[in-house]
Parts: C-alpha cells; structure tokens; sequence
C-alpha cells in the first residue's frame, strides 16, 4: 500500500521560510516522479514543482527562484524548501507520485493528472 505523508506546514509572515516533508512508502524512490502541488480556497490545483526520476527539477514560474524540491532517496522523502514567501503562496500544500514518469519534461509533469498517489496535505499561510 502506498502511503503519502506531508509535514512541515505552518504559518509564517511574509519573506519567511517553510521546508515541506513527504515520507513516501511502499513505491520505490529511484523510479517515481514526484510533485507538490497547492491548492488556495476556491481555486484550482496548482503544480508548484515537480522532480522526474533522473533527478531534473521543474517549477511553476510563480515560484521559481523561491523554492527548490529535492528528494533523498535513501529516506524515501520528497522536500520543497520555499523561501521569500508571500501571502500568495498561502494554501493546502500537496505531495503527489508516480511510478514512473508518463511525460518527458518537468514542465510537463506540473499536470495534476500525472500523478496516481496523493498525500492528505499539509496548511501554509503567509500573513502579510
């Protein structure tokens, strides 16, 4: 059974930091794509960033340059390190994977679709 836990959510003011968790369990690290995504109250899924199996990195434009994914394959865990956050980045903060990549870029892979496992989601809010 695969199993996805977010941790590291909480509420900071605005040009703080966060540092996101996922523990990923029963799917192998070294062949999954993984992604965060966020969703605000009465809006859509956003991809915020995702990392293919051979390590490439992607990133919404709206973050880019703010926050950095990264996965330690040994503790099976995705991370997404924001910085300089704003009240816009405020949201339900999502960890999705998938066993293998279905899209052959990062940008790509910010499509919701992509992704068959999903984590319950972990709280950001940014004050201003």
């Amino acid at each position: 059974q695969v199993q996805l836990v977010e941790s590291g959510g909480g509420s900071v003011q605005a040009g703080g930091s966060l540092r996101l968790s996922c523990a990923v369990s029963g799917l192998p690290s070294s062949s999954n794509c993984m992604a965060w995504f966020r969703q605000a109250p009465g809006k859509g899924r956003e991809g915020v960033a995702t990392i293919l199996s051979d390590g490439t990195t992607g990133y919404a434009d709206s973050v880019k340059g703010r926050f950095t994914i990264s996965k330690d394959n040994a503790k099976n865990t995705l991370y997404l390190q924001m910085n300089s956050l704003s009240p816009e980045d405020s949201g339900m903060y999502y960890c999705a994977a998938n066993d293998g990549c279905s899209a052959t870029s990062a940008s790509s892979m910010l499509v919701s679709s992509h992704y068959f496992y999903w984590g319950q989601g972990t709280q950001v809010s940014v004050s201003s």
